[in-house]
């Protein structure tokens, strides 16, 4: 990954309000809620990026990831 950190990741604070987003879970997750879900917000100070939560605690904060930054993190993840 390149950048800055906060060029590759920012968070968005507990209680802030969203809306519109559409919440998705993977089709992996249990349903223990052991999972996170994630969103795409295509408008506003966030559109373009991926947020991302913990299922357990919707209404808490959410982390806002560049669509490069998830993709390297989710196959440094995968072929780990």
């Amino acid at each position: 990954m390149s950048g800055t950190p906060s060029a590759r990741c920012r968070s968005i604070p507990a209680g802030t309000d969203l809306p519109g987003l559409r919440w998705l879970r993977s089709s992996y997750s249990t349903g223990a809620n052991n999972c996170v879900e994630t969103a795409r917000p295509s408008a506003g100070p966030w559109a373009g990026l991926l947020a991302v939560r913990d299922s357990k605690d919707p209404a808490g904060p959410a982390l806002l990831f560049s669509p490069e930054s998830w993709a390297s993190f989710t196959d440094a993840v995968h072929h780990r």
